[in-house]
């Protein structure tokens, strides 16, 4: 059964939800949608920037947040304590009716601990996932929030059952889905749009690879980050290879001296979540790092060649959209095969419906969190 510290117990205050990347807000943006006024938005600052998360607070019309100070650009302990020192003091002052995190993230291992320090009720959205790699500081960050949250939204059958592997308390998991059913299907620009899109950087549909690189297993050595961009450029040889860069990717590719490498591909800088998707939904092949790429092109209908060497989302896998490969000539090998079958294998996915919901994730969740906050459901 779930321990805490303190027993949890509703409060009357807003809901807090507390984020730090860009990927937390794409995802809980629906949820702080349906909360509306009763959310309190908290941003830890692990990833601030005007070009990874301040552009994306107004593309998804979500509100101003409260930003904690001193976090983005610590090593994990670092974030971790100070978010951890901040949300105490922030939790203290107002109490929140219960505290949603949401996926694997320092921010969200935060926001959990602060929660559970007070007694909180604690939501996990996207509770569940595992990659059973245990080098991954994720896996780490998503077993501990687990085993402290008092609501465990899953998102597929897969993560319910690898929630009940661990024993975890039946009563608290819920099968709710994916948010990013409801996030693709709302920021996907319309096809005019999209149109325009594509004549901008010059591309025709079907006819080129979108990539993005950011996560430290292939930009922290030159060898994994050279591997990656080589082949990359093999690509483009042949297929138009649009590479918008990750300030993280920018920086190695700087420190490493791999300007050199990039000279095939067409460089941009970080894109708009909308333009992101409206440029993958027309790609004839998707190469990415990317936890959240694994479950859009699903809703995309796009293939993607996944350069890690393991992944929480298997279900992206297993219904045919993706695969595991390594950042090394078997990702140049690869993607060749798959560019040559493209029209067969879009044709496929496109009939393939995907694997993370109907949907109406966030409906559920936000209907199960203030549920949470209610004292006659709590004590009953």
């Amino acid at each position: 059964m779930t321990v805490h510290c303190l027993p949890p117990r509703p409060g009357t205050g807003r809901i807090a939800v507390v984020l730090g990347t860009r990927p937390e807000l794409v995802k809980l943006a629906p949820l702080i949608h349906e909360l509306g006024p009763a959310t309190r938005l908290v941003h830890t600052g692990q990833h601030w920037d005007e070009a990874m998360s301040g552009r994306f607070l107004r593309e998804l019309g979500l509100p101003e947040p409260e930003l904690l100070t001193g976090v983005g650009g610590r090593p994990r302990a670092g974030q971790i304590a100070a978010s951890l020192e901040q949300l105490d003091a922030a939790f203290t002052a107002e109490r929140p009716g219960a505290v949603v995190v949401q996926g694997d993230t320092n921010a969200t291992l935060a926001g959990a601990l602060a929660a559970n320090a007070h007694g909180i009720p604690l939501v996990h959205v996207e509770a569940g996932l595992r990659s059973h790699d245990r080098a991954m500081p994720e896996e780490h960050n998503r077993v501990m929030v687990d085993h402290i949250a008092d609501l465990l939204c899953a998102a597929t059958e897969e993560n319910v059952a690898n929630l009940r592997a661990e024993s975890l308390y039946e009563p608290s998991i819920e099968l709710t889905g994916n948010t990013v059913v409801e996030v693709v299907r709302r920021q996907l620009p319309d096809a005019a749009s999209r149109a325009v899109l594509l004549a901008r950087y010059g591309l025709r549909p079907d006819g080129y690879v979108l990539a993005t690189v950011h996560r430290p297993e292939n930009t922290d050595t030159a060898e994994a980050l050279g591997a990656v961009l080589t082949e990359l450029g093999r690509i483009a040889a042949d297929t138009p290879v649009l590479f918008p860069m990750h300030p993280r990717t920018r920086a190695a590719v700087e420190r490493h001296g791999l300007e050199p490498l990039l000279a095939r591909l067409t460089v941009t800088g970080p894109v708009g979540y909308g333009e992101f998707l409206g440029l993958a939904r027309h790609a004839a092949l998707l190469v990415s790092d990317s936890g959240g790429v694994q479950e859009e092109c699903t809703v995309l209908g796009r293939p993607l060649l996944v350069v890690r060497r393991s992944t929480e989302r298997p279900e992206a896998m297993d219904a045919g959209f993706a695969t595991l490969v390594d950042p090394g000539p078997e990702l140049g090998a690869l993607a060749a095969e798959w560019l040559a079958d493209a029209p067969e294998r879009l044709a496929r996915l496109a009939a393939t419906p995907s694997p993370y919901g109907d949907g109406l994730a966030s409906v559920r969740i936000a209907r199960l969190t203030l549920a949470l906050t209610e004292p006659a459901l709590s004590a009953a």
